[in-house]
């Protein structure tokens, strides 16, 4: 019986140790890339973004629809900040949607956008800056 106990824990133990990552490993990867929410809390540290809501299912295709490609989406009542795998992806968007209105930026992998709204509660030097602080935040 003690032989099947030893054989049971060695085995879980084995199984174990196969999940997860390493600390070599993990120390390897650097450290995590700050997302959408992060650019969000570092623009509110300077300027006003309430009511921010994760809009992320509007990343995706529906019913159709072309996907906007994002990773990540954070909508604001001032700003909405786009989160993408990269620098190329964020600047083909930013590109597309300024054929739509308002104020559309790169700033990275992310993009930040205004409104035709947003752009009159939002003056352009802030926008500026709020783009910046996207850069920055990268």
């Amino acid at each position: 019986m003690r032989a099947r106990q030893v054989l049971v824990v060695a085995t879980a133990l084995f199984a174990l140790a196969g999940c997860g990552t390493s600390s070599a490993e993990a120390s390897n990867q650097g450290p995590a890339q700050p997302g959408a929410q992060q650019v969000v809390d570092a623009i509110a540290a300077k300027w006003p973004v309430p009511n921010p809501k994760d809009e992320t299912s509007a990343c995706k295709a529906k019913d159709g629809a072309n996907a906007l490609g994002c990773v990540k989406l954070i909508v604001t009542d001032t700003v909405s900040v786009y989160e993408f795998s990269d620098e190329t992806g964020a600047k083909n968007f930013a590109n597309q949607m300024k054929v739509t209105g308002g104020d559309w930026r790169p700033a990275g992998r992310f993009v930040l956008s205004w409104t035709a709204a947003n752009t009159q509660k939002t003056d352009k030097p802030e926008r500026d800056d709020m783009v910046n602080i996207a850069s920055v935040t990268n």
